[in-house]
């Protein structure tokens, strides 16, 4: 045991936490004024979701003894055996552990409510977030860090490219297509009604995202000050690739386009953050801002909703992070070489894990999406719509004029 490695974890989940209603609020601000209060709560609610399931099931589901490298078994079902005791082959407790990932199981169904924002119902969001972290995120958190398949396989995710972003990005494909338009989308809807308060939350996402990363390395060492080093420069290189696109495109400079920027660079580096050398860190940042400026346009180039860029942003910077990470791991950094330092098959293993990901997440989204359908309905009707959600699911107002 490590008392410095397991405070360093301690608060690496205090600022994971963090995300969630820093996620509300760059969402929040993003929505129309008459769904700021649906918005947000559909991100804070999950943290009350993940405190309930992951200690109940989610944990060992994700975390338990392999079986067949598919799940976790039951064997730490309600956090039997799970205590004060390091880790095998660790330095921090077992529950300093099961703490910090049980931040990233509410994160990860929250991101996905980007999506759907606007037109869902309340009820319907609990249930499918609730049955999307059991049948598809605990899975895929064993696949790639619990000692699943494409772990075995030696596919590179160091804080969750694809158990986090490429998996909620895939869900909010099949949301955007189960739920269809937005009714009021050209005329009342689509507009974001505070762009600062979206910056601010920006802000406090990448300051908690800091604890995501570096927290990853589950030590005080320095994989996880790289970890916190490479996060920062490619954020804010993100933010400069991303409007050097937008000015070329559009003739301006924008706050939000600044405010997407940082999260797309953020989302790229998450699987390659203790992986990459600095210097590869910036690369991508430019990189994955530009790419993911245009990755915003697939909803228009394929005709679908995708409310607040859950799919351009996370999914597609979730890919390019994947792929760019099978380019540029060095050995140096964590022992791992990349197709630039001589290790072509590290770039083939990245693409495995991208068509895995994507072809497990966006069909069982789907049909969680339309079993949720079919139990209780996804879709508010078109007068409480126009109303707004605030007020006819949540009999609340976020703003008293």
């Amino acid at each position: 045991m490590n008392a410095a490695d397991t405070g360093f974890v301690l608060v690496s989940a205090m600022l994971v936490m963090l995300m969630v209603p820093a996620l509300a609020l760059f969402y929040g601000g993003l929505v129309a004024s008459r769904n700021v209060l649906s918005t947000t709560m559909h991100s804070f609610v999950l943290l009350g979701v993940g405190a309930l399931l992951w200690p109940l099931v989610g944990y060992t589901l994700a975390f338990g003894p392999d079986i067949h490298g598919l799940i976790g078994g039951l064997e730490n079902i309600m956090l039997f055996g799970v205590g004060k005791e390091p880790l095998e082959g660790g330095s921090i407790p077992a529950l300093a552990f099961m703490a910090f990932q049980c931040m990233f199981a509410a994160l990860t169904p929250a991101l996905i409510s980007g999506a759907y924002a606007e037109r869902i119902h309340f009820q319907a969001m609990l249930l499918f977030s609730t049955l999307w972290l059991l049948v598809v995120y605990c899975p895929m958190a064993h696949w790639v860090w619990g000692g699943g398949w494409l772990m075995k396989m030696g596919a590179l995710d160091f804080a969750g490219g694809a158990v986090v972003h490429m998996s909620s990005g895939s869900a909010a494909l099949a949301a955007a297509i189960v739920l269809g338009k937005r009714t009021t989308m050209g005329r009342r809807a689509g507009l974001p009604h505070n762009i600062p308060m979206t910056v601010l939350g920006a802000g406090l996402l990448w300051f908690g995202w800091f604890g995501f990363n570096a927290g990853s390395a589950l030590a005080a060492n320095g994989l996880a000050a790289n970890a916190l080093v490479t996060t920062h420069l490619s954020a804010g290189c993100a933010i400069l690739g991303w409007l050097a696109v937008e000015r070329w495109h559009t003739g301006h400079f924008t706050v939000l386009g600044a405010a997407s920027g940082a999260v797309a660079g953020l989302v790229v580096i998450t699987p390659a953050a203790g992986f990459v050398e600095p210097w590869a860190a910036i690369v991508m940042g430019l990189l994955g801002g530009a790419v993911c400026y245009g990755g915003i346009f697939l909803k228009k180039l394929f005709n679908y909703d995708d409310a607040l860029d859950v799919v351009g942003i996370h999914g597609v910077g979730g890919v390019l992070g994947a792929l760019l990470t099978g380019v540029f791991a060095c050995a140096e950094v964590n022992g791992v070489d990349g197709l630039l330092y001589g290790n072509p098959y590290q770039l083939w293993v990245q693409f495995v894990s991208v068509i895995a990901t994507v072809g497990f997440c966006f069909p069982v989204s789907f049909a969680l999406l339309k079993l949720t359908d079919r139990l209780v309905g996804l879709r508010v009707p078109l007068e409480k719509e126009v109303t707004g959600l605030d007020i006819s699911e949540h009999s609340e107002s976020g703003y008293q004029i």
